[in-house]
């Protein structure tokens, strides 16, 4: 057992090295989400502020505060994509397959379920260590235009980074396990940056985009992972807007901007949104297994 996890600490060791190596691939991965955030503050939070206005109607509102809600509601985009795009673009599994690393592993006697496991984990710690940056320079930015996160709504963002970082890299590492191409790679990877966003309420609020899609987004786990960060960023702001506004008015922004979810018409709460979350995880873990575990039965 000690030996076991020796070699897989040796081995994800290994994959991180490689990762961080190449300096432009770690960049590019940190740099393609600033470029998003910018993007969104330059270009769609003067349309979200203008929604808010237009729902508090003769009512009004402080700047501070309505700086603070488009902030928060923007850095919750960026990183309910970054979580998943990152994942799958900072994988080293095709980096071997394609330079054929992979096939010096194939005559050694380490366990080939270990040497997945390792690219799993050095996926996910790459992708941690991007969006906790980005969760950095997030706050930074909250604390210039209007910080109102308490602790709790801290730790409850961090930990959905954990369990949306983990999940992407165990979907991410599913599909590598079935491609030896770059160029599938660079194109799963271009399509998810372009779709991702958009079927999981990160670009525009779920709520705006029809019955229909509420619906079809409401069976997908990204969905609640961007709801769970927009909890953790916007909360604490629509509890102070409740000092100055009507409950109704605070409760058709937090409506309107995905704070609140329903599922046909049944309110989920935060618990029931980490436990889909987890149950994700559990699934994607035992497929994941299993891709291995037949992988190598088939070899012997």
């Amino acid at each position: 057992m000690k030996q076991r996890l020796l070699q897989l600490y040796y081995l994800t060791l290994r994959d991180i090295k490689i990762y961080f190596k190449d300096k432009m691939v770690f960049l590019v991965s940190l740099i393609t989400p600033m470029i998003l955030l910018v993007l969104f503050i330059t270009f769609l939070k003067t349309t979200y502020e203008d929604t808010i206005l237009n729902i508090v109607g003769e009512f009004s509102i402080s700047n501070k505060l309505l700086n603070a809600f488009s902030g928060g509601w923007l850095l919750s985009s960026v990183l309910a994509t970054s979580c998943v795009t990152v994942s799958f673009c900072s994988g080293i599994m095709t980096l071997d397959k394609i330079s054929k690393a992979d096939i010096d592993f194939k005559v050694t006697p380490v366990n080939k379920s270990l040497i997945t496991f390792a690219y799993v984990f050095s996926n996910y710690i790459a992708t941690l260590i991007v969006c906790f940056i980005l969760l950095i320079i997030g706050l930074i930015y909250l604390s210039i235009i209007g910080f109102y996160l308490n602790f709790i709504d801290i730790l409850l963002i961090i930990a959905n980074i954990l369990l949306t970082s983990l999940f992407a890299t165990l979907i991410a590492n599913i599909i590598w396990s079935f491609t030896k191409s770059q160029g599938v790679v660079s194109g799963i990877c271009t399509l998810l940056s372009a779709l991702y966003g958009f079927i999981c309420g990160a670009y525009m609020p779920i709520d705006s985009m029809g019955e229909f899609f509420k619906i079809f987004t409401s069976f997908l786990p990204g969905t609640y992972s961007t709801i769970l960060f927009r909890k953790g960023f916007l909360n604490s702001v629509l509890n102070a807007m409740e000092k100055d506004l009507p409950n109704e008015i605070v409760n058709a922004i937090a409506n309107s901007f995905d704070v609140n979810m329903s599922f046909f018409n049944q309110n989920i709460n935060i618990l029931t949104m980490f436990l889909v979350s987890i149950i994700s995880i559990i699934i994607a873990s035992i497929i994941l297994i299993l891709i291995s575990y037949f992988k190598d039965k088939s070899k012997t």
